[in-house]
């Protein structure tokens, strides 16, 4: 995807490390211990795996396990290593209209679907929205109930959409990094936190150099970088400052 110059690549990476700000923090650091400039496009899961199936990137660092999983067996992608996780959490107001906090994610949604109060998705084919369709349908919906005037779809990012939902007091899905990293500008707590399908586990994807015309020492690079005990405690540490809670927690250590 780069031609212009071999020690550089362009990696494709989801909103919620950019929203974060992990992604500002983990790249320079990179690009200092390895002589690579690094392009990055922040998207949603779905945009950045089309991006990688068309060779328009030249390396990955998503959300999706399945559909990455589907992108390997394509051949258009060779391995998933994950590198980090936290967790998705449903967040919603203080004063929890629904009723949810402490229960898990199923009985969560079919209650917010009982007393429709607005529930916020961003509709945007990211891992975090794949997440949700996956949620809605361990609740016992066969799709989310898109018709239903509650049920609000923004297209946006997650910054964005957790904005929408603190305007209009409704819930919503987000990952736990962007969450906190926003808390200080919405007003939103966390009700549903951890229990079944609530891991968010995010991986480097190494595109198929026989397939797509991709910087492929540069994208090994990066995977290496991203193993590196170096890397694990910046992840472990991001945030801590700050929020007083790492927003993320490096894969292999828990």
């Amino acid at each position: 995807a780069c031609e212009s110059s071999e020690k550089e690549f362009i990696l494709a990476t989801t909103t919620s490390t950019e929203n974060s700000g992990l992604i500002e923090v983990l790249i320079p650091s990179f690009e200092k211990k390895s002589g690579y400039k690094v392009k990055v496009i922040a998207v949603g899961t779905g945009a950045a795996l089309e991006m990688g199936r068309r060779g328009d990137v030249d390396v990955l660092l998503v959300h999706a396990p399945e559909a990455e999983q589907q992108l390997i067996d394509s051949g258009f992608a060779l391995e998933r290593i994950p590198v980090m996780k936290n967790w998705f959490v449903i967040v919603g107001p203080e004063e929890d209209f629904a009723g949810i906090k402490g229960s898990n994610a199923s009985i969560a949604l079919s209650t917010i679907a009982r007393v429709k109060t607005p529930f916020i998705s961003r509709g945007d084919n990211s891992g975090t929205h794949k997440r949700e369709l996956q949620l809605w349908k361990d609740a016992g919906f066969d799709s989310p109930p898109q018709n239903e005037e509650w049920y609000i779809s923004t297209g946006q990012g997650m910054a964005a959409t957790l904005t929408i939902a603190s305007e209009l007091k409704g819930y919503t899905l987000t990952d736990k990094g962007t969450y906190l990293a926003t808390s200080l500008a919405t007003r939103l707590v966390v009700l549903v936190d951890g229990g079944l399908g609530m891991e968010n586990i995010y991986s480097v994807v190494l595109l198929n150099p026989e397939k797509l015309n991709i910087n492929n020492l540069g994208a090994a690079a990066f995977r290496d970088y991203m193993l590196s005990e170096e890397a694990k405690s910046v992840i472990r540490n991001f945030g801590r400052q700050k929020f007083g809670q790492p927003l993320f927690i490096p894969f292999g250590s828990d």
